[in-house]
């Protein structure tokens, strides 16, 4: 054989060789779906479905995130392929804020959004002009409020409103003093404050029971589901359409029901 013929031969099959490892690169990439969620509960329910997925061919790459924004940014610009967080309201005025088009695809749990304090027993013991803070953003805030007027701390100019803000307030006997912060720093000043309005997922991870510990609690009528959130272009992608039925199925209401003893519940 040449030295000519020889080379072409090599060069041939490197060229071969390199397709297949691409096309294996590719293989693996499509059967990974690369999920963001918040730490407890959403990764801990993700972790749990996890075998049940990589029976089905579908491995789990679940990026945890202690914000509400970058989840939703990254899976409107690609970098991530769905999230799995947030309750209908947020999504809705996330998109309107950002001119973003994320999609729900199944709603998976409720965790009830409560009321702490570190200082008082009873939202009655509540002082004069008392500190409360509550999350800052529209959807998270609203809800926060709801619950105050829900105690009979406050009541609200429209009082179904979801997105309500501090200007909506008509009556606070108590005189209470509002603060807006991040969501996530709520349990972290708790002691800073009277009380405070935290999403149930950081009341977890701050290892604090929404069923021992808090003074207000929302009930199991909460329309605050959380959901699979994709894209318009992915929602129906059948790794997606996988995990929507792993995340309610059987296992994962026995797992929801079992770990968190009704500080979440399953809304399927």
């Amino acid at each position: 054989m040449s030295a000519i013929r020889r080379t072409v031969i090599l060069a041939a099959a490197a060229l071969a060789l390199a397709a297949c490892g691409e096309q294996a690169a590719q293989t693996g990439a499509a059967d990974t779906l690369v999920v963001a969620a918040t730490p407890v509960p959403h990764a801990e329910i993700l972790e749990a479905i996890g075998p049940m997925l990589a029976e089905q061919g579908v491995k789990l790459d679940v990026r945890v995130f202690n914000d509400y924004v970058q989840p939703n940014l990254q899976v409107a610009q690609k970098q991530l392929d769905v999230n799995f967080f947030q309750t209908a309201p947020y999504l809705d005025e996330f998109n309107k804020a950002r001119g973003t088009n994320l999609v729900r695809v199944v709603g998976v749990h409720i965790e009830p959004i409560g009321a702490y304090s570190k200082k008082v027993k009873t939202l009655a013991d509540l002082p004069q002009g008392a500190s409360v803070g509550i999350p800052n953003e529209p959807s998270n805030g609203g809800r926060a409020l709801l619950l105050l007027q829900k105690g009979g701390l406050i009541t609200l100019k429209d009082p179904a409103n979801p997105l309500s803000t501090l200007n909506d307030i008509v009556t606070n006997p108590k005189g209470l003093k509002f603060r807006e912060l991040e969501a996530a720093t709520l349990p972290r000043v708790l002691g800073e404050l009277d009380l405070a309005v935290i999403n149930t997922n950081y009341v977890l991870d701050a290892k604090l029971s929404p069923t021992k510990d808090a003074l207000l609690l929302e009930d199991s009528k909460s329309p605050y589901v959380n959901f699979l959130v994709a894209r318009p272009d992915n929602k129906n992608d059948p790794r997606v359409q996988k995990l929507a039925a792993a995340l309610t199925s059987p296992t994962a209401r026995a797992f929801i029901e079992k770990t968190y003893g009704g500080a979440v519940q399953p809304a399927f």
